[in-house]
């Protein structure tokens, strides 16, 4: 709880831009999935980074912690207050500082989201590429290192994010990276707080890496006879050194849910949806090649769609996956999980888990970003049932042991947040400590985003 002068010191700072409102209270304090905890004290939202800072200060002062919020779209719980204290959301913090053309660069402050990058951008004839699928801040997608459909060829938030700025615990502000496109001065600052989930420093600001507006682009979809068949083309398509943009899977029970919820009308099979980008020329010569291998792996009704339309019908049905498969079991909620493999063990730990959910008896569709070996698990409960919940976890707990025993890990691009901190000592051993370590020495009390990612 925050005391009396806590709180007059705080109102001091922000104004009528804190809230201790049971509904702003609320807003902040749920998830997407069935991850939860308890509401936060306050919500501020500043303007400035010097506005942070300043809270920082005040945030030692007092011993209050600090939680960053973006757009609230995660789904490990990574920005819910689980030991009280104040939400920063950046919301207010959201404009394009500056764009570089000539350097693909253009830094930007952490509350814009991706398609308001792109909205500003259109006319430059550059995009920034990462695509989570949810319209995410930049700011909440660098802390959680996402990725999403893009990543097979423009790679994930790692990748892609150049320098940043970060407001530590003490209330200093540094600076990490720079224009240069290669560095070899020191240590990595900027791949330390990419995907630190705030729980070393506020990030106040981002200098992100562009690319080209691709000059044509082409979408197709296929029906494929069973879920092996379609990984198995995926494995058979990276191997033979194929880029394409998008490589995405959806299992039986995905598309169905996509018909109901999109008005498609797809074949009610494991489908793969493909995208590539490029010159028209070597476009063609990719596509003819995907063509004759997806035909050699059973594919049926390999439909390409060239017109934007028809292609963002396709993605944006895609995108609204997650709420399809919520829509298809009324009433229910979603334990939501992720898991990434070596993409030669992809189809081992797809079928597996496939058969892994259909002997638990909730329902469990599979999609996912296939390309580089990372799939979902939408686990649909029925909230009010115990046991279905223990159900859904224990799955998820098994795709986390399956993805460590295939060499890979157990998250892609969903993160830790307090979801999968339980299974960090599996994956991480005594790296995990080293973790707890450098939170230690950059926030020596705890403060930034208590019960995430790090042992307690």
């Amino acid at each position: 709880m925050l005391t009396d002068p806590a709180l007059a010191d705080l109102r001091a700072l922000f104004g009528d831009r804190l809230s201790t409102q049971g509904p702003v209270l609320a807003e902040h304090g749920q998830s997407e999935s069935l991850v939860s905890a308890g509401l936060p004290d306050a919500v501020v939202f500043p303007r400035a980074t010097d506005e942070v800072a300043a809270l920082a200060r005040w945030s030692t002062t007092h011993r209050v912690p600090l939680i960053g919020w973006g757009a609230g779209t995660s789904l490990e719980g990574h920005a819910l207050a689980v030991a009280g204290g104040v939400v920063v959301d950046f919301r207010n913090m959201a404009a394009v500082l500056e764009i570089r053309a000539e350097d693909r660069l253009v830094r930007v402050q952490p509350g814009i989201t991706r398609e308001a990058l792109n909205v500003e951008l259109r006319t430059t004839g550059l995009m920034f590429p990462v695509d989570p699928g949810a319209n995410a801040s930049l700011g909440g997608m660098a802390a959680t290192r996402a990725s999403g459909t893009t990543a097979v060829r423009y790679g994930t938030m790692r990748d892609n994010v150049r320098g940043l700025e970060v407001v530590l615990a003490s209330g200093e502000v540094i600076r990490t990276g720079t224009g240069a496109p290669k560095s070899s001065a020191g240590y990595d600052l900027t791949a330390l707080f990419v995907g630190s989930e705030g729980t070393l420093g506020l990030i106040t600001e981002l200098t992100l890496k562009l690319h080209g507006q691709p000059e044509a682009v082409m979408t197709a979809v296929a029906a494929f006879p069973s879920v092996g068949a379609a990984v198995d083309c995926v494995i058979a398509t990276m191997q033979m050194g194929l880029t394409p943009a998008r490589i995405e899977f959806l299992d039986t029970d995905t598309v169905t849910a996509c018909n109901a919820y999109s008005r498609l009308s797809l074949p009610p099979a494991p489908q793969l949806l493909v995208e590539f980008h490029g010159h028209p020329a070597g476009l063609a010569e990719d596509v003819d090649r995907f063509r004759t291998l997806a035909a050699d792996f059973g594919a049926e009704g390999l439909d390409w769609a060239e017109r934007p339309e028809d292609r963002t019908r396709l993605w944006a049905a895609r995108h609204s996956a997650y709420r399809a498969i919520l829509a298809s079991r009324p009433g229910a909620k979603a334990v939501v999980t992720d898991v990434c493999v070596p993409i030669s063990r992809l189809a081992e730990a797809v079928e597996e888990t496939r058969a892994d959910i259909a002997a638990s008896g909730i329902p469990g569709p599979i999609l996912g970003h296939v390309g580089d070996g990372n799939f979902h698990a939408i686990l649909l409960v029925d909230p009010a049932s115990d046991a279905e919940i223990a159900t859904a976890k224990a799955l998820a707990g098994r795709m986390a042991d399956r993805a460590l025993r295939l060499g890979g890990t157990i998250t892609g691009e969903h993160g830790v947040g307090f979801g999968k901190r339980p299974y960090m000592q599996a994956e991480h051993g005594e790296g995990w400590a080293v973790m707890g370590a450098l939170k230690r020495a950059l926030d020596p009390l705890g403060l930034m985003n208590p019960g995430k990612v790090i042992p307690d």
